[in-house]
């Protein structure tokens, strides 16, 4: 296959004739087949499934004295946070124990900025003129929705290969209304990039103008490789709190993709003041998170070294699944040049560029034949991609042969989209 940009109109032509042909063969198969989140599949949901049968007895519900059916320890019970500590390299006092989504503890913590302001804060947000936050994109689409639920204005930081654009990072937290930047650093979603040690550095040391700047720090993939060996990740609070600023991120984790997306715990890390003054506020609002389902996971899991062997029966199914996307692109839209895409070793999603332009028109032409991916530009701030070429891949939840057939799809697609901009042709 030669690049399209070195074909001819017509061999242009011919080229789209048979890959409407193609077009035509899926939609005829009547498929009904989902790429557009990052779920765990069954299979990975069976293998921890014996997680359901650890608490056996009302004395397995004890941690130490504690009893976990009981009220009380709203931060969390002392072993599922000595857990997240030795899951994120920090101390037990600097951890809050929250339910089955991390992302709710994050909507709480800019709810509470908005209603009281946080730990340092001059007023509620709700009071300021204006608040803005950073979004490096492509990046999490509910991060972004969070901040437009507010009313926060959303600024678009691009994503390079070692993370967000730090030169504008920096830039950007010279203005005191700039409150919020959203990352996901390790295996980022959707671009699958772990920032490097440098741009690490240099978001714990911001200067931000506003006293109560924070970095929301969602670190949903810390132990999700599933190619090679598990690579330790720096402690962002450590590293804060060494450049002076201690209490400038709040970091969050869960089980969400170890044990059960629906059902499992997941954590706030942050400095002790923080810790201290969130409980406060917590406390107004609960008596505690689900304490046997804490005490469930934590039996279960142990720590760190025995969730990561966990981790590697993961890896076995997720592998395969990401070999499939990157054979499918490398063997059919490679060779024609118009489209890249990013080739991660861990977390959930591949990153996808087609050729400008066609971004949506891949969407629709998917999910005309069947396949449903994640709407084309939900990976950025309000929902617009200023190139309109990015699309987010989940291969995670379809079985392997189903996702052979969603791969052949989204590249007959591909295919179709570019060739129509290139000939200035109409949608079909």
């Amino acid at each position: 296959m030669a690049p399209y940009s070195c074909m001819t109109k017509p061999q242009l032509e011919a080229e789209y004739q048979k890959e409407l042909e193609a077009y035509a063969h899926w939609k005829a198969q009547g498929l009904n087949l989902n790429m557009a989140r990052g779920k765990p599949a069954k299979k990975q949901l069976d293998l921890v499934s014996d997680i359901l049968t650890t608490l056996q007895t009302p004395e397995d519900c004890f941690d130490g004295s504690i009893d976990a059916r009981n009220y009380g320890e709203l931060a969390g019970l002392p072993c599922a946070r000595a857990y997240w500590a030795d899951i994120l390299n920090c101390k037990p006092g600097q951890v809050f124990v929250g339910g089955a989504a991390s992302l709710n503890m994050m909507f709480d913590i800019v709810s509470r900025a908005y209603t009281h302001g946080l730990l340092h804060s001059d007023r509620p947000w709700c009071k300021e003129e204006t608040v803005k936050f950073l979004c490096p994109a492509p990046g999490y689409d509910r991060h972004f929705q969070i901040g437009e639920f507010y009313g926060a204005e959303l600024i678009y930081i691009p994503m390079t290969e070692t993370g967000p654009d730090m030169d504008m990072v920096e830039e950007y937290v010279k203005d005191p209304q700039v409150k919020m930047i959203w990352v996901v650093p390790k295996f980022s979603n959707p671009t699958g990039i772990t920032f490097s040690d440098e741009t690490i550095a240099r978001f714990a040391n911001l200067k931000p103008a506003a006293p109560d700047f924070s970095i929301i720090w969602d670190n949903a993939y810390s132990l999700h490789e599933f190619e090679g060996d598990y690579t330790p990740f720096p402690d962002i609070l450590t590293l804060c709190e060494k450049a002076g600023n201690p209490d400038m991120v709040f970091e969050f984790a869960s089980t969400s993709k170890i044990t059960f997306a629906g059902g499992g715990i997941s954590c706030m890390a942050a400095s002790e003041a923080n810790i201290e003054y969130f409980t406060g506020i917590f406390g107004v609002q609960m008596i505690s998170y689900d304490k046997v389902n804490q005490l469930r996971h934590v039996k279960y899991l142990q720590n760190k070294a025995h969730t990561l062997e966990i981790m590697k029966l993961h890896a076995s199914v997720m592998a395969p699944k990401f070999r499939v996307v990157a054979d499918y692109l490398n063997r059919e839209i490679r060779p024609l040049g118009f489209a890249s895409w990013t080739d991660p070793k861990g977390g959930y999603f591949v990153s996808l560029d087609a050729m400008p332009g066609t971004a949506k028109r891949v969407w629709t032409l998917c999910k005309e034949a069947g396949v449903t991916l994640t709407n084309a530009g939900a990976s950025f701030p309000y929902r617009f991609d200023p190139q309109d070429r990015n699309l987010r891949i989940a291969p995670s939840l379809p079985p392997v042969e189903e996702l052979e057939k969603a791969m052949g799809v989204l590249c007959v697609c591909l295919k179709l989209a570019a060739l129509e901009k290139l000939l200035g042709k109409d949608a079909i």
